[in-house]
């Protein structure tokens, strides 16, 4: 166990929310809404580069809202850039996700001085197919983080109702299990039915981060493959860095104005980085790396296990903070052959870029 890291954040009891009152982990839908009003929308070129986005955006104490599903369109780039930057105290909001959020863990481990994780509210933390993610595992048995547990769809339906400016949404699920004892909803009687009704609470993250299929200069954004949630986390936010496989022109975007999923308004930071989600997968462009993913998951089991940080430590001065830029993180941990094998793996999903 590390005592240093686990004395700096508390835990609270799942059994006591009701005695708890409510406090949102981010903003409300309300103030949300007042920042977004205040924005520029007008059509302005919001490119530039991930160094710029996470400087200007990417702040302590914020909430993050991570965008992708587990394995498939992680802003990983984003990640890489955040951890180089340092932010402390951060609440996380997702639906599920992996490495993404094993990266931020493991940073906190090592350095939590420079990046650290309060909270978590989330559906599932973990790599599917190669495991559960063992440093996700090691916070919460040592009760290094607070948690928020909630299905995959209750957490989707949360960026939804932060989406519509609305603070709360009933749902069917939860209710009647013990997932009412991991998270802050509220059952009530439906004032029209009569019926019980379970409320779950907007979720309006600070800062949302997301990868796209394409998306023009001012961040109208294409989506191929499954949205994961990526529309409602843009729109929940108060702000959002967008990377993209892809900058199209305004005038493709035009041309089949039904492709596009993340409106121009929602977005504030446009940066183009292919390979933006690796090691994860991207719908039409690249398959996952599961090596790399593996190998990673193993120095991340073997510092729960053994709680030594010499493999974690090695990797992330190599791969994180020995790399100034994505690119070279791409060049250094995969190069050209392995890229291309990726992009062969994928088979050509069908997109539409043009």
């Amino acid at each position: 166990m590390l005592g240093p890291v686990s004395s700096k954040i508390k835990s609270i009891s799942k059994l006591k929310y009701d005695e708890i009152p409510f406090e949102h982990w981010g903003l409300t839908a309300t103030q949300t809404r007042r920042i977004t009003e205040q924005k520029d929308h007008s059509m302005r070129d919001k490119r530039m580069t991930l160094k710029e986005a996470v400087t200007r955006y990417i702040k302590d104490g914020i909430n993050l809202g991570v965008g992708g599903f587990v394995n498939t369109r992680v802003p990983a780039s984003i990640i890489h850039e955040i951890i180089r930057k340092g932010t402390r105290n951060l609440t996380l909001s997702l639906q599920s996700n992996s490495i993404c959020l094993e990266w931020l863990a493991g940073a906190m481990l090592l350095d939590p001085d420079r990046v650290s994780i309060k909270r978590v509210e989330l559906a599932w933390w973990g790599y599917e197919l190669i495991g559960i993610a063992p440093l996700w595992r090691y916070l919460v048995t040592n009760r290094i983080v607070e948690t928020d547990d909630y299905t995959n769809y209750g957490m989707s339906v949360r960026f939804k109702a932060g989406a519509m400016g609305i603070p709360f949404i009933p749902v069917r699920d939860h209710g009647g299990s013990d997932m009412e004892l991991v998270n802050r909803g509220k059952m009530i009687e439906c004032p029209f039915t009569g019926e019980n009704i379970y409320l779950l609470p907007s979720c309006n993250p600070d800062v949302g981060i997301v990868h796209t299929t394409a998306a023009d200069m001012y961040g109208n954004a294409r989506i191929f493959g499954a949205l994961c949630t990526c529309p409602e986390i843009s729109m929940a936010s108060a702000y959002t860095i967008m990377t993209t496989e892809k900058i199209i022109s305004s005038d493709t975007i035009r041309r089949y104005p039904n492709l596009t999923e993340i409106p121009y308004v929602a977005v504030d930071a446009v940066i183009e980085q292919p390979f933006g989600s690796y090691p994860g997968a991207c719908y039409g462009y690249y398959w996952f790396d599961m090596d790399h993913l593996r190998m990673f998951r193993g120095l991340c089991d073997d510092f729960s296990k053994t709680g030594k940080k010499d493999g974690l430590k090695k990797y992330f001065d190599e791969y994180i903070f020995g790399c100034e830029t994505y690119d070279d993180f791409l060049e250094k941990v995969a190069g050209h052959k392995k890229l291309r094998h990726l992009r062969e793996m994928d088979g050509g999903q069908p997109i539409y870029t043009m």
